[in-house]
């Protein structure tokens, strides 16, 4: 699942994502496709960890995904400056962590290593449409050489 997929589609009034001077803001990214959300509910304090795997794996490409879409010719993304994860999650979780390294993964994956600055694991009481996840990135681009 780390290839590039169709552009996500906002789900109100906002872009997927917007550019100013060499950064690139994600709005916050479900896991959707094709504007229709997969992943929805709760994340129970007994479910696996692995069980969330897929809907983080797809809110996180879809927020690289709209980043990537504001890149001009010839240059790339160089750092996830910031990435946020939240976790729809019941009360008395506490593996955001765990849940986010599948986000940080992915973004290894198509980005390389050390292409992550910041990052926070934020349980939340509910998300747009009940979605378990949702991802914000802030990406630096540059030049390729």
């Amino acid at each position: 699942m780390n290839k590039i997929i169709e552009q996500p589609i906002p789900q109100g009034k906002y872009l997927s994502a917007v550019r100013h001077a060499d950064l690139i803001y994600t709005s916050g990214m479900t896991p959707r496709k094709a504007g229709n959300l997969l992943y929805s509910g709760k994340i129970k304090i007994l479910d696996p960890i692995e069980s969330h795997k897929v809907a983080v794996r797809l809110a996180t490409l879809n927020a690289i995904t709209a980043a990537k879409a504001c890149l001009i010719q010839g240059e790339r993304i160089s750092i996830i400056l910031q990435l946020n994860v939240f976790l729809n999650a019941e009360e008395g979780f506490v593996e955001h962590a765990k849940i986010a390294d599948y986000a940080s993964d992915l973004i290894i994956e198509n980005l390389g290593n050390n292409c992550i600055g910041s990052r926070a694991a934020i349980g939340v009481a509910s998300l747009p449409s009940n979605a378990t996840i949702e991802i914000t990135l802030i990406a630096k681009t540059i030049a390729l050489k």
